[in-house]
């Protein structure tokens, strides 16, 4: 066992100091080559187990999984996270929509659960004119502002969906967020938006209607007033926004309930094998958490299978990341080596949201965030990035498809907007250079909804063969980034660049 360590030093010192072109043209032998794909498999039938439920945010079963992977970062040998301990505490709160509320206007009535979805806010009930905002969005760096000239005090807002120039998925996500609350500030009573996403509006009640969850204090109960979406035929839409003096309304809602829930993120830490860079760290990320069961899944199910198993999404990506943590440790890289499965991600990137805002290692030390996940796979010749050639580390990512001769799908699906829908997000937007390395496919069809987030998704729809040699091109595609003279930064003009230069002192 010596020697073999010795071996692996060796070439790791001969590797780091020959540069990624003669690193590649002559590459060691690392332990990523060697991975197993029985064992692999049979980590996958563990995390996607029907025993495991899901592993919803907030449930045993994810509390199970959350478990597993500390005993398996406790037995590669790494430090804790969090002083003596290989969690992260995550405070949440499992938020209830209104089960009752009612919004009318004119003589037309929409009801909660139907037409109507409220979403946020306190309990509240009245009558008040209704005005149209435009977007109801307010920023002060572009100037933008549709409040200007109205007056909206003691009225219900009603908007169009989304926020100026992304009525897509991130921008629907930054109006709930900051709508209600700019509409607050200006004196509206309760705020609505039309709900016109290419989604089906059932699917989305389905999400946003139940229980959700998120960081303790994020929703409470004094949310400033009622807010939700209203789903109403174009003609309607056109008579509200086109109306030259306000309407008649009156609105209602039963208000939030709010209860504490518990969940943890999981971590561990590997000192890199050079001096000069030790004090420098990558954190290498995945998600361990899916949706659960039955109502609370999203999804279509049946009584013979109510599981979302979450295989591809994201069992593929938590064992990727436990491949690399195994494989660093018996070989480790030049730097510091953070190894973080985090909770929350599909209630809205909460886990990761939670660690960046409190980072057990200082942010200002952590040089890059190398994330694993996705919705599953429709090319096994292929990988796919969420932020290729953002934070230049395209020559590394090659490397690592010349492995297989993958093809590299860069950014697939981008009206998705999937880099600011991972948890590469949540680092990328404190200034840490992130990318998401994800399984092979160019957008989404039938394929990949075929299992994203159904009860389909179990382990013995997995390619285990293509499991295997994505789980060595993550690992491999890491070493290199983590063995780099020079860690990665953002491209000049990048939308987090100036976040980077503000938090590594770059200016």
């Amino acid at each position: 066992m010596r020697i073999k360590h010795l071996l692996y030093l060796t070439m790791g010192l001969v590797f780091s100091l020959n540069g990624l072109n003669a690193q590649v043209a002559e590459t060691p032998d690392f332990p990523e080559f060697h991975l197993n794909e029985a064992q692999l498999k049979g980590q996958m039938y563990w995390l996607a187990s029907d025993f495991l439920e899901g592993r919803r945010t907030g449930s045993v079963g994810n509390d199970i999984a959350a478990e597993y992977i500390a005993t398996q970062l406790e037995g590669f040998g790494y430090e804790p996270i969090n002083g003596d301990s290989y969690f992260q505490e995550v405070p949440l709160e499992n938020i209830e929509a209104p089960s009752q509320g009612m919004l009318k206007v004119g003589r037309t009535t929409y009801t909660q659960g139907e037409e109507l979805l409220i979403m946020r806010g306190p309990a509240a009930a009245g009558k008040a004119k209704i005005v149209y905002a435009g977007y109801g969005w307010v920023d002060e760096e572009t100037g933008h502002d549709d409040y200007a000239n109205l007056d909206v005090r003691g009225k219900i807002v009603i908007t169009r969906p989304g926020i100026p120039g992304d009525p897509g998925q991130s921008g629907i996500f930054q109006g709930i967020q900051n709508k209600a609350e700019m509409a607050a500030e200006r004196g509206a009573v309760a705020i609505y938006e039309f709900y016109q996403l290419p989604f089906p509006w059932d699917a989305f009640k389905g999400f946003f209607g139940g229980g959700r969850i998120g960081i303790g204090g994020d929703d409470d109960p004094g949310s400033p007033i009622p807010y939700g979406f209203l789903n109403v035929e174009e003609e309607t839409v056109g008579s509200i926004t086109t109306s030259t003096k306000p309407l008649k309304g009156e609105m209602m809602s039963g208000g939030m309930s709010i209860s504490p829930i518990n969940s943890r993120n999981v971590g561990g830490i590997l000192r890199g094998s050079d001096p000069a860079l030790a004090d420098e760290y990558m954190v290498m990320t995945a998600h361990f958490d899916h949706v659960g069961v039955g109502e609370e899944g999203g999804g279509a199910y049946t009584e013979e299978d109510e599981i979302f198993n979450g295989a591809r999404d994201n069992a593929f990506g938590t064992i990727a990341l436990l491949s690399s943590a195994r494989c660093f440790a018996e070989l480790r890289p030049r730097r510091s080596i953070i190894i973080l499965a985090v909770t929350g991600e599909e209630m809205g990137l909460l886990g990761s949201q939670y660690y960046a805002d409190n980072p057990l290692v200082p942010l200002e030390q952590t040089v890059y965030n190398f994330n694993v996940d996705g919705a599953g796979y429709n090319d096994v010749t292929a990988i796919s990035t969420f932020g290729g050639s953002r934070t230049g580390v395209d020559a590394e990512i090659q490397a690592a498809a010349d492995l297989f001769d993958f093809t590299i799908f860069n950014n697939p699906a981008p009206e998705q907007g999937l880099f600011d829908r991972s948890d590469n997000v949540s680092f990328a937007a404190k200034g840490v250079p992130a990318i998401t390395f994800t399984e092979g496919f160019s957008d989404f069809d039938d394929e990949i909804m075929r299992y994203y987030h159904q009860v389909t998704d179990n382990p013995n729809t997995i390619d285990y063969e293509y499991l295997r040699k994505f789980c060595v091109s993550y690992t491999y595609a890491a070493r290199l980034i983590a063995n780099r003279d020079e860690p990665p930064f953002w491209i000049e003009g990048d939308k987090y660049e100036e976040a980077g230069k503000e938090l590594y002192n770059r200016r």
